[in-house]
């Protein structure tokens, strides 16, 4: 029995249920993973909401991205080994202390990424690999506009778009996310609750307007959005945060300038096992020379699901969930009264945030000592598999604390 987050029926966080399930054996060209974290994303409500049916049915493990470690190989596997470290995107199954994946899915990490990055980056970073390289090829000196800039894949994209030389435009919410956004690579921001973004564009690009836009928003920026590109420009629909695009006028295109509109899924550009592991790599390379971030800052606990789906909405960014094994060796089973509940991480405060669901072993690399550190803090209270959530938003609840933390169930 493993523990894992199932959903029995479609509707809201509430219908996320914390539970126990079987697990058989890996089948053929399978392997198992241990997972030490799995990314929690806006795609995950999709699927729990049933705006995305299920392929597997009812009732369903939730969660789409995890790193861990192989501990098993079905039949005809060969491309992976006991003991490999990895990280996947794949529909469905990542909210749980272990689970069977198809190994040409499964990639393997280099030593410079940590099973924490991986697991919120995988879904998150992939996507913006290839909408930079492959649905539209960004290049210096273009102007790029994000929508919801401050969000999961707007973080990493203004990174990495600014990485390539462009002049990056964000959409945000608050000024606190365009301060957020500017710290992440984006060169203007725009209140888009407040202010008009279609002629901040305009204004910014001194009439220039976009090579090409991405949006991750969805219903209520469109078709406003077309307006913010130049003749023969690209929109890119990547996420419907606010509702899918309702159907259109393919005329409209033409009438504002012979314009492309594309609907991509990171599916349909890893499907081949050689564009996964191209797409992979470069992620790994950008991340590893420093010029994207990937922090991880805030956890929960896996049984908190619920609460991790409803933090999501309100802006509060993307989740991690955490599994620790009992470690009999490692300090006192509950943490001292004054300490109780938190630790502290040494990220940045201006890095960006992650999510993922993390499952570990004990060691922890992404997280070090403190004056306000538990000792306990890599040690669980049971014998049985502890599972954490981590939020890397930094406006988290409690604003005295520290900009990160974590927090147990």
């Amino acid at each position: 029995m493993v523990a894992a987050v199932r959903v029995h029926k479609y509707g809201g966080p509430e219908v996320l249920t914390y539970e126990d399930i079987e697990l058989p054996p890996p089948g053929q060209g399978q392997v198992r993973v241990k997972h030490h974290a799995s990314g929690v994303n806006f795609i995950d409500t999709y699927f729990r909401s049933g705006l995305y049916p299920s392929p597997l049915g009812l009732p369903f493990v939730a969660g789409n991205e995890g790193a861990g470690e192989v501990l098993a190989l079905g039949p005809g596997v060969t491309d992976l080994k006991v003991g490999d470290r990895v990280g996947y995107v794949v529909a469905l199954g990542a909210y749980a202390a272990e689970r069977n994946l198809a190994a040409d899915r499964a990639v393997k990490l280099p030593d410079s990424i940590d099973y924490e990055q991986a697991a919120g980056m995988m879904l998150k970073g992939m996507t913006v690999q290839y909408l930079l390289n492959r649905t539209f090829k960004v290049g210096k000196g273009m102007n790029v506009l994000v929508h919801a800039a401050a969000g999961g894949v707007g973080l990493i994209l203004c990174q990495w778009a600014n990485y390539l030389g462009a002049n990056v435009i964000g959409t945000v919410g608050s000024p606190q996310k365009a301060e957020l956004a500017k710290a992440n690579g984006c060169h203007h921001t725009i209140l888009y609750a407040k202010e008009d973004f279609v002629a901040k564009v305009k204004e910014i690009t001194g009439g220039q307007q976009c090579e090409v836009v991405y949006d991750g928003i969805g219903k209520t920026t469109f078709p406003a959005s077309l307006d913010c590109l130049k003749p023969l420009g690209m929109f890119v629909s990547f996420g419907s945060a606010s509702g899918p695009v309702s159907a259109f006028d393919i005329n409209l295109l033409q009438q504002k300038g012979s314009l492309f509109a594309t609907r991509p899924t990171l599916n349909t550009y890893a499907a081949k096992r050689a564009d996964l592991l191209d797409i992979a790599a470069d992620l790994f390379r950008v991340v590893a020379s420093g010029k994207v971030k990937i922090p991880v800052n805030q956890k929960y606990p896996l049984k908190d699901a619920q609460k991790a789906h409803s933090d999501l909405p309100e802006g509060r960014g993307r989740v991690r969930l955490t599994a620790w094994k009992r470690r009999p060796a490692r300090g006192p089973s509950v943490p001292p009264p004054h300490l109780a509940g938190r630790f502290s991480s040494s990220q940045s405060p201006t890095a960006p945030p992650s999510s993922s669901l993390g499952f570990g072993t004990g060691r922890h690399p992404r997280w070090t000592r403190s004056a306000t550190m538990a000792p306990w803090c890599h040690w669980s209270r049971s014998a049985r598999i502890q599972s954490r959530f981590c939020c890397s938003r930094r406006s988290c609840a409690g604003a005295s604390e520290p900009a990160r933390r974590s927090i147990w169930g």
